[in-house]
């Protein structure tokens, strides 16, 4: 049967809902599913993606939820689950497996409006792997500040910047390690990519980057990105996709 009452727990899953034209379904979200931002103003808030308020959630009657393992607490989803509700729970770790996800995700909703959302995104991806970089260029992404950390290996992040022709310095690691300025300067990044999320960094960290005895330094390749670029799946992924591949070729 196809849901009616949606709750989404995902910001990118949300705005990819309405993106697939079933936007009206969509009864529940968190604090931070903020796109559509018109659209979204609507619908009731049942916490965040690490916090959900089951109580308020289950009060809203939805004969589904959407989450993912990355962002939200298995306790929270087993809770739902236990209280009868379906939930779709995505574990996206590539830009393949994402593509799959949403494939699933608008399959199950029914989506009257998937070839919109899908078409795009996979011709970008065909484009990519066709013509790969002649060499991928050392990429060094940090995703919070004190402890300094980035994103390693099995990370969604990690295998964008694959596809855009990008090598991860940290690939070798797990997930989301920790990391000393001075590992940073002996991988001797290329590029540096300061997203504004989930640590927002802005022009005031830009300092302590230039300050490494890095290639990305001293060729001024250290860029402030928007986050979702990097970690959002969902309609905007293959506008991400073609920026960041045409930032790591250029």
């Amino acid at each position: 049967m196809v849901p009616r009452r949606i709750i989404s727990l995902v910001p990118s899953l949300t705005e990819a809902l309405f993106a697939f034209g079933v936007g009206e379904r969509v009864v529940g979200r968190t604090r931070y599913c903020t796109q559509p931002p018109r659209a979204v103003r609507r619908v009731p808030k049942v916490g965040g993606t690490k916090k959900v308020d089951v109580g308020r959630a289950l009060a809203l009657e939805p004969d589904l939820v959407v989450a993912v393992r990355e962002e939200n607490r298995r306790e929270d989803v087993e809770a739902l689950r236990r209280a009868g509700v379906r939930v779709f729970l995505g574990a996206p770790a590539t830009v393949a497996g994402a593509l799959a996800m949403l494939r699933e995700l608008a399959s199950l909703v029914g989506a009257p409006r998937a070839g919109d959302v899908l078409g795009p995104i996979e011709r970008v991806c065909r484009r990519l792997e066709r013509s790969p970089a002649a060499r991928p260029r050392r990429v060094f992404v940090p995703v919070w500040e004190n402890p300094l950390m980035t994103v390693g290996a099995d990370t969604y992040a990690h295998d964008v910047l694959r596809v855009c022709g990008g090598e991860n310095v940290f690939g070798d690691r797990a997930r989301y390690p920790e990391v000393a300025p001075e590992e940073v300067e002996r991988v001797r990044p290329e590029v540096v990519l300061l997203p504004d999320e989930p640590y927002p960094f802005s022009a005031a960290e830009l300092p302590e980057f230039y300050a490494l005895g890095i290639p990305a330094a001293r060729e001024d390749r250290i860029y402030l990105v928007d986050g979702k670029l990097l970690t959002w799946y969902g309609p905007r992924m293959a506008g991400s996709l073609a920026q960041l591949a045409a930032l790591l070729r250029s």
